[in-house]
């Protein structure tokens, strides 16, 4: 297949699937995956297609959110929502769980849930270790560069702490979810120390509410069938065939 005739159907593939990854495009078009970097490389330079991290999605679909809100804003976005999903996923931690907290508004609200002095919790969330650590929890926090907008740790040095733990839980935020793209978020940093903690982890939840699905965010941090969800209410019945959601009634 020649260049312009193989990136044309590229561009085709993207607009009819929205999101798709490399792995994806090397498959259908029986290339190499060095092959479909370079030209979605091309086809973002112009501006055919948008660039993500693994892989490419539509122009015409929706924006791709590059930028995120801080603590204090997201805070006060779907309270209700956030305080049944919080609830519903600190009830999941049982004896001798080794559980593992993300950064985020959603996950800092379940702590307020949580009841379980006989498991152990580790977080790259400041707000977090020190909610944890005031209701009395055996608590760890990562350490690594602080990012000011969100209040979490991140950085290298916060994935190499992680590498040497294997939680039994992890529940994560997002800021999005795609059955494409999968679950994404701005910040390339916070991507990457999400990653591990679910490469890390037994059973991984993604704690998010209704208005998460269907948004796509530059970095994709795990696949869809990666991480079970929680939510307030499931948009798309669709999401059951590619992974489990439980809904909090």
């Amino acid at each position: 297949m020649l260049t312009e005739e193989r990136r044309t159907r590229i561009i085709e593939i993207v607009n009819q699937k929205k999101a798709v990854s490399v792995n994806e495009l090397v498959d259908l078009l029986d290339t190499s995956a060095a092959t479909i970097r370079r030209d979605i490389n091309e086809l973002n330079r112009a501006r055919k297609i948008v660039k993500v991290f693994g892989g490419a999605t539509a122009i015409t679909s929706h924006d791709v959110n590059t930028k995120e809100d801080a603590v204090k804003m997201k805070a006060q976005k779907n309270i209700a929502e956030k305080d049944n999903i919080s609830r519903y996923a600190a009830g999941l931690i049982q004896d001798n769980d080794f559980v593992y907290i993300d950064a985020g508004t959603t996950t800092l609200a379940m702590i307020d849930y949580i009841d379980n002095h006989d498991a152990k919790y580790i977080t790259n969330g400041v707000v977090h270790a020190k909610r944890l650590m005031d209701k009395g929890f055996d608590t760890i926090m990562i350490g690594g560069r602080l990012k000011r907008a969100t209040e979490a740790v991140v950085g290298p040095d916060c994935i190499e702490f992680i590498r040497k733990y294997h939680f039994t839980k992890a529940f994560m935020g997002t800021n999005g979810i795609s059955i494409q793209a999968g679950f994404t978020t701005p910040d390339v940093d916070e991507a990457m120390i999400k990653t591990a903690a679910i490469r890390h982890a037994y059973m991984s939840y993604i704690l998010a509410d209704h208005s998460k699905f269907d948004e796509i965010n530059s970095v994709t941090f795990a696949d869809i069938k990666d991480c079970t969800i929680i939510t307030d209410e499931l948009t798309s019945k669709e999401y059951l065939s590619h992974t489990t959601v439980m809904v909090c009634e």
